[in-house]
């Protein structure tokens, strides 16, 4: 379900990709001065960051389509998710958005896979 243009192979390691992304947020939470503010957010950031990777685990390993397109739509919303709070941490700590901004696009980009992916999905249902 997450291979490649009718190849059968992998089109790149969303797997790792998903996982480097949860590693980078990890890093990057571990820079955050911990106030009244962002002793909320980090855990929050951390939470949903790390979730992308491990929902898309599980959607790789989807007992069926269903299954699998709702697994991808909580990897989806988590990447959306971990989005929101990365820029809500930069709102707190202004000094952390050149470090913030790369997690936020890839974020965003994770967000637009997982979408893609969706509506492939769908669209495989309405076949």
């Amino acid at each position: 379900m997450t291979r490649g243009a009718g190849d059968g192979k992998r089109a790149f390691d969303l797997e790792e990709r998903t996982a480097r992304f949860g590693e980078a947020v990890i890093d990057f939470a571990k820079k955050v001065r911990i106030n009244e503010i962002t002793e909320r957010l980090v855990p929050q950031v951390v939470a949903a960051a790390t979730s992308v990777g491990a929902n898309y685990c599980e959607a790789d390993e989807a007992e069926s389509k269903k299954d699998f397109r709702h697994k991808i739509c909580i990897a989806k919303k988590e990447a959306r998710e971990s989005k929101h709070y990365i820029r809500m941490l930069v709102r707190a700590q202004p000094d952390l958005k050149p470090a913030a901004t790369p997690l936020w696009q890839e974020g965003k980009e994770l967000t637009l896979i997982f979408a893609s992916i969706v509506r492939r999905c769908d669209g495989e249902e309405e076949q």
